[in-house]
């Protein structure tokens, strides 16, 4: 059959792939890849970039391109089709990979050129590359014995099944729980826009009345305006029970085994490969040099934080009890009465913000603030093939004229979609004889939908997640290496790959990119300039609360990791409530089962990894306070992060291409300042 993921096409031909070309395709391209690396080992016993590591590039390559869709697809417009196609393909991308990693010819002729007089000629990311692959073979195994190994194969295949099972009973459990509201009066103190959004979903779900849902969009609205306690209570019990033996869809969708395997299974792989426990092993890949280090950081901040979120929490309480009469504040009432007391002191309310952001200004101006920095134009290519009719398609190109980068934009939340944002790789870029393959990037988000009369409105809060997920984008499209292994995000150490994310997120807080990024949605009219005002007057309302919930976060993460014993389980929730009689000012009820939707660690990248979010903002401060000296569109300043940050991509190391941007390491002083915390 003709099948579109083997066509060697520019971009996916979403509208064409189906799932059962799924898996043919997948084990097409896994045979000839295995093939290439095979062919070349034999070739020849003098190797060289060219006769081996450029080769097998090509063939992983073709390989990446087919699987990015299907990947994609899977979290953004799922099927029960589509999900057992991605599931059945995950053990043989899996065995692959592992396969490469033990294959000892392969390693040694890695070996034999790094240790030849050619080394010394290539250029700084194809020694990178190398290093970084030598490396690898030794995290996959390349000097345990052929029993050790095939365990270790085992192990990874079966750590991938659980991450995509994980992921999927968040979402289901996400997808099943709604609630019909018949008489509005229920729903009073929540917002005109929300309200329509409910309205919306009810009519697509051909109901009377209004329809809450667990979509992020709908939760968070609810729990920040809803007058209705009781409904508050129903709808944070279901949101914090998602995927567990809790809350209403108790013991449906449970993550709890899979959370104790997959800990078990982190722990033997990092044992087998002589690390102490699993998070020693994820720090070989990253900044960070010891558990130690990474300990110590986040206890530092959160000892410099504590006295903060303790105020905070106490002025929230008096706040309550003086306004509203409440004596005791519960987990379902933290962000209503923060609104409220918001509201209160700052006469600042969400709502009136989210008036003066709608999308049809805030993505041509955070266009225009990416061509103030780096002198790159961003223009809408209207023909295109896509997932959804609500996805759009860019392209970006420099002062020279030249394509640089691409990218899909999926900005709202609907059924069938994974919650969250985030930023993925489509195409990344490389040299194909005297061509360079631009980098494509998807970009996705969970935003409220336009209704029929009003355009889709963002909060401050989301024009920042924007911002951010377009760092994350800029990084992998603006990327002038020609190797795969280390353009663009690749290769990039993961404790510093949140730095170009976080550190776009400063402009939505400066008054001269707000003026590019903002205008009411009915007038058009300047944010005023009052609004602003309360906006920084209230920029770290309770920033010691939001602090230490990320701490808390961090530090769980990590020491789950760390202290797991095989003869005791992963204690997952005993090692939680000791975390937050540590670093957590707010309680939170016996059946919270937060961990059981922790996707960052258990579907995502991060496990003993999520301190990196703190880390690379420690980075991305001190970055940014160049701009605050020089002018936040200061042109040298931002060519400079352009050439010395976005461009390398992961050719040098991270504290490397910092110092030569900041032209000294990183301190922590300007996250403390930025988020008004007193050390």
């Amino acid at each position: 059959m003709n099948n579109p993921l083997l066509e060697n096409t520019t971009l996916p031909q979403f509208s064409k792939i189906k799932p059962a070309h799924v898996e043919p395709a997948i084990d097409a391209l896994l045979a000839e890849a295995r093939k290439v690396v095979e062919q070349k080992l034999i070739a020849t016993d003098s190797y060289t970039w060219e006769n081996l590591i450029e080769p097998i590039e090509e063939s992983e390559d073709k390989l990446n391109k087919a699987w990015s869709p299907v990947s994609h697809m899977n979290s953004v417009v799922d099927t029960d089709e589509l999900r057992d196609a991605y599931n059945a393909c995950l053990p043989k991308l899996s065995e692959y990979s592992t396969e490469m990693g033990q294959n000892k010819d392969l390693y040694l002729a890695f070996k034999q050129i790094s240790e030849s007089d050619i080394y010394s000629s290539l250029d700084l990311a194809q020694q990178k590359i190398i290093t970084n692959a030598l490396r690898d073979f030794h995290l996959s195994g390349i000097g345990l014995d052929e029993k050790k190994q095939q365990r270790y194969k085992e192990i990874k295949q079966e750590l991938s099944k659980l991450s995509s099972k994980y992921g999927e009973n968040v979402l289901d459990a996400t997808n099943a729980w709604t609630k019909v509201i018949t008489d509005k009066k229920e729903l009073a103190g929540l917002p005109e826009t929300a309200l329509s959004q409910a309205k919306q979903t009810a009519k697509s779900q051909e109901k009377d009345g209004w329809v809450i849902t667990l979509q992020f969009p709908s939760y968070i609205a609810v729990m920040t305006y809803a007058d209705n306690r009781e409904l508050r209570k129903e709808h944070y019990t279901a949101f914090a029970t998602r995927a567990s033996d809790q809350g209403p869809d108790a013991k449906k969708w449970d993550n709890g085994q899979i959370m104790e395997d997959t800990l078990a299974l982190k722990h033997e792989i990092a044992q087998l490969l002589g690390f102490n426990n699993y998070s020693e092993y994820s720090l070989a890949t990253k900044m960070a040099e010891t558990p130690d280090k990474v300990i110590e950081f986040l206890e530092d901040l959160a000892e410099k934080s504590l006295g903060n979120a303790h105020k905070d929490l106490a002025e929230l309480q008096k706040f309550a009890k003086e306004h509203y009469g409440i004596d005791e504040l519960q987990a379902w009432d933290m962000t209503y009465f923060s609104e409220k007391m918001r509201q209160h002191f700052y006469q600042l309310s969400q709502e009136e913000v989210k008036a003066y952001f709608p999308e049809t200004r805030v993505i041509p101006g955070l266009f225009l603030v990416v061509e103030k920095l780096y002198g790159l134009k961003i223009s809408e290519i209207l023909d295109f093939d896509s997932w959804h009719d609500d996805v759009r398609f860019f392209q970006i190109t420099d002062e020279e004229g030249s394509v640089r980068g691409q990218f899909y934009l999926d900005l709202y939340a609907r059924e069938k979609k994974r919650g969250g944002a985030w930023m993925d790789d489509c195409v990344g870029r490389k040299k194909i004889a005297d061509k360079i393959q631009i980098p494509v990037a998807y970009l996705t988000c969970n935003f409220t939908p336009p209704t029929a009369d009003t355009p889709a409105l963002l909060t401050h809060d989301e024009v920042m997640t924007f911002f951010h997920e377009f760092g994350h984008g800029l990084q992998h499209m603006l990327t002038k290496i020609d190797y795969l292994g280390v353009s663009g995000i690749n290769g990039v150490e993961w404790d510093a790959v949140e730095l170009p994310s976080q550190f776009m997120e400063n402009w939505c807080w400066e008054k001269e990119a707000l003026a590019l990024i903002s205008g009411h949605y009915q007038t058009n009219e300047p944010l005023p300039d009052d609004l602003f005002q309360k906006m920084l007057a209230a920029k770290n309302f309770q920033a010691g609360m939001q602090m230490v919930r990320q701490l808390e976060f961090s530090l769980f993460d990590f020491k789950i990791h760390q202290n797991y014993n095989p003869s005791k389980g992963g204690q997952i929730y005993q090692i939680l409530k000791q975390i937050r009689e540590q670093v957590a000012v707010v309680s939170v009820p016996e059946f919270n089962r937060f961990a059981h939707s922790f996707s960052h660690i258990f579907a995502g990248g991060y496990a003993a990894g999520y301190y990196s979010y703190k880390w690379a903002e420690v980075l991305s401060s001190d970055a940014y306070s160049l701009f605050e000296e020089k002018g936040i569109f200061d042109q040298t300043t931002g060519r400079s992060f352009l050439h010395n940050i976005l461009e390398k991509g992961g050719s040098q190391d991270a504290m490397e291409l910092f110092i030569d941007f900041r032209g000294r390491e990183p301190t922590i002083d300007a996250l403390l300042r930025h988020t008004g915390i007193t050390a």
